[in-house]
């Protein structure tokens, strides 16, 4: 009878547990990085999961070389995805036709992990309308992109492998017209994550 006791009260702790949902996405480079963060922790706070920004490590960097600061960076994110249960990722481009890479990565890590994903992009149009106006204004010093080289083009908001990485978990990708900043695409996928769980 004890032990049915003690197996009744942790899945009542289990259940309650808030799901964690890591943040992935270029507001790490904004000039205030730590608001953007803290408003979209505050968004999953109100939505009932805890919110997990790369930039909640806290690092001290002091005194390492570069090198060592990044791979102490990469490594404090890898840990954070490994405690998250789903990752909101904004894929809006970012220094180009495409999402932030590091974001790629983390698409991809938390896919890797079996975990749901989920991603918005800022920018309504597909990929290969922004890569052939890219195009137009010509050629990026040092991008090997040439006009004789196709452009992937499947009507989706990113590169292929980042859509259906995101359909195959279970996720899906929101569109929305707007700034980097703008969280309507962000509070979407919370809204469809709370479906999920």
């Amino acid at each position: 009878m004890a032990s049915s006791k003690v197996l009744s009260e942790t899945l009542t702790q289990l259940s309650s547990m808030r799901r964690r949902i890591y943040l992935a996405g270029p507001e790490v480079f904004l000039p205030d990085p730590i608001a953007a963060g803290r408003a979209k922790v505050a968004l999953c706070d109100a939505h009932g999961f805890e919110g997990l920004f790369p930039l909640d490590a806290a690092l001290d960097l002091s005194g390492l070389t570069k090198h060592a600061q990044a791979a102490r960076i990469s490594a404090a994110n890898e840990g954070l995805m490994r405690r998250a249960d789903v990752l909101i990722a904004n894929l809006t481009p970012f220094r180009g036709v495409s999402m932030d890479s590091g974001t790629a990565f983390e698409v991809g890590f938390m896919r890797a992990l079996g975990r749901p994903v989920f991603g918005y992009s800022n920018a309504p149009s597909d990929f290969a309308a922004r890569a052939r106006a890219f195009r137009e204004h010509g050629f990026a010093p040092e991008d090997c992109d040439r006009a004789d080289i196709q452009i992937e083009d499947f009507d989706l908001a990113e590169n292929l492998m980042i859509t259906e990485a995101i359909t195959a978990s279970g996720g899906s990708v929101v569109r929305h017209s707007g700034p980097m900043e703008d969280l309507a695409g962000f509070i979407q996928c919370l809204s469809q994550v709370k479906v999920l769980f």
